[in-house]
């Protein structure tokens, strides 16, 4: 159990963030809701060389070519850097800003999933701290000088990625992953253009929304909400329920496409102020041990998650259960809770989600906890905390017998 005063520290670490939330510069991408729309805005800003950060799959099914074409018509030179994984190294990041700097770029455009978004987000923090290496960039507040104008394209509605100030990054040599935090990274433009999600495959629309769900959920349930986050993390979780199911059974439906859009964004906006859980935090770990994508790894472990917080969160829980329209308010706070974690479950039966993951070794888990730990405590507002010996329990939890 986690001894009294490093409770005492983290709960008066995570109340001082609280109350300066108000204080800080956190601040919403503009929206745009379509490619075209960058060509235009490139001009007015007097940009003439753009450096474009995706991934192999996404360049392969040749959903960055539009936009691109569109530039070079224009005049604009795009220099594309395509080579991204799953979860972003730090060879990857200095490989592109390479890319930026022998080309003389003016801005960076982050297109994809949340991988390529976090690598254009920390090739701009590279490019503002050309001597500080990302390792030295890890955790709150490290990065402080402006980046370059940097754009957020998503084609998964899910990491949020395109509305937060983080960029979660592997080491390539020690596979330590960690997040850089700091409000410069937020992108100043962020499109949400339904029809660069339109070839996203049936699985990964269910992990990406099961992330966004994730993000919704740890956020309302934390110790850290604002009238605005909560506002923000309900709207995802109210979008998500009625639409990800809809995205999955039919991927050109652009309706169902749009909404999800606005769901990441909406829970994108409300974990940036709000924070995340254990959830992620053991998310991380595994990715960065085993590159098991974070989505898939946030959709296996939410319900032993909310099962293991207890009491602690049935009182918000219930609340969700209440705006997804699967519980009464006068019902007793654990019912609703207990309701709202069984409709996470049937979705995850829904979306063919595994309760289990076959990477994960025995003898990894220590060490696995501890990362996790060291992530969590005491940034993360979770409404119970626990130490590294009490979050190896998640990992048995998801282990395959």
């Amino acid at each position: 159990i986690m001894f009294f005063p490093k409770k005492i520290y983290c709960r008066v670490f995570q109340e001082v963030f609280h109350m300066a939330i108000p204080f800080l510069p956190y601040r919403k991408p503009a929206l745009l809701h379509h490619t075209d729309a960058l060509v235009p805005l490139f001009q007015r800003k007097d940009i003439s060389r753009i450096l474009l950060v995706t991934d192999p799959v996404v360049r392969g099914n040749q959903i960055t070519y539009p936009l691109e074409t569109a530039l070079k018509q224009a005049g604009i030179g795009c220099i594309v850097y395509d080579q991204t994984v799953s979860n972003p190294t730090t060879d990857q990041v200095e490989e592109a800003r390479a890319l930026y700097n022998a080309h003389h770029c003016q801005a960076i455009i982050g297109f994809g999933g949340g991988s390529s978004i976090d690598c254009a987000k920390a090739v701009g923090a590279r490019i503002a701290r050309p001597r500080k290496t990302l390792d030295k960039m890890e955790g709150i507040l490290q990065v402080w000088k402006k980046i370059p104008l940097l754009i957020a394209i998503p084609t998964t509605a899910g990491t949020g990625s395109e509305t937060t100030l983080a960029a979660v990054i592997t080491d390539s040599r020690t596979r330590h992953k960690y997040p850089i935090n700091d409000f410069v990274l937020i992108p100043r433009y962020a499109v949400l253009d339904p029809e660069v999600t339109r070839g996203l495959p049936p699985a990964v629309t269910a992990s990406t929304g099961m992330d966004a769900l994730t993000h919704a959920v740890e956020a309302f349930i934390g110790g850290s909400t604002t009238k605005e986050t909560r506002h923000d993390a309900i709207s995802a979780v109210k979008l998500i329920f009625t639409y990800l199911p809809k995205a999955y059974a039919d991927g050109n439906d652009m309706n169902a496409r749009r909404h999800m859009l606005h769901a990441a964004y909406f829970a994108g906006n409300a974990f940036s102020k709000s924070y995340v859980g254990y959830v992620h935090a053991v998310a991380h770990s595994l990715g960065g041990r085993y590159n098991t994508p974070h989505g898939l790894a946030n959709a296996v472990l939410l319900p032993y998650v909310l099962q293991a917080y207890g009491r602690h969160a049935y009182r918000k829980l219930h609340r969700l259960a209440v705006a997804i329209g699967i519980s009464d308010p006068m019902e007793s706070h654990r019912a609703g809770a207990e309701k709202f974690i069984q409709a996470v479950r049937d979705l995850q039966d829904l979306l063919d989600i595994p309760r289990k993951l076959p990477e994960i070794r025995t003898e990894d888990i220590p060490s696995l906890a501890k990362k996790a730990d060291h992530e969590a405590n005491p940034l993360y507002p979770v409404p119970k905390l626990m130490n590294a010996k009490e979050l190896q329990r998640f990992y048995y939890d998801i282990m395959e017998d």
